[in-house]
């Protein structure tokens, strides 16, 4: 299914409803913080469930007691409802 990319004004308002997100490119990006690494690595594992139902899969990278997620349609050359929908997935699972 073709996703069609956000206009520059769906982005800014899709922004909006994603605190400690940021727009860098053509890309969704955001570090999650947690208390310990074993934390950081379950938040991976539910993100990466939810990520395999919508199949639509995140760049993750797994540090030290954070998570830095990176995320695009490339399919459509850039961003989607779908990488706004992941997003708030994301920081449901988070919270």
């Amino acid at each position: 299914m073709k996703h069609a990319l956000l206009t520059e004004e769906e982005t800014t308002a899709a922004m909006a409803t994603l605190p400690g997100w940021s727009a860098e490119g053509k890309e969704l990006v955001k570090t999650f913080r947690f208390t310990s690494y074993l934390a950081g690595i379950d938040f991976v594992s539910h993100l990466g469930h939810a990520a395999e139902v919508m199949n639509h899969h995140p760049d993750l990278l797994v540090g030290w007691r954070k998570v830095t997620m990176r995320v695009t349609t490339h399919s459509a050359g850039g961003l989607t409802e779908l990488d706004v929908a992941l997003a708030r997935e994301a920081d449901r699972l988070a919270a």
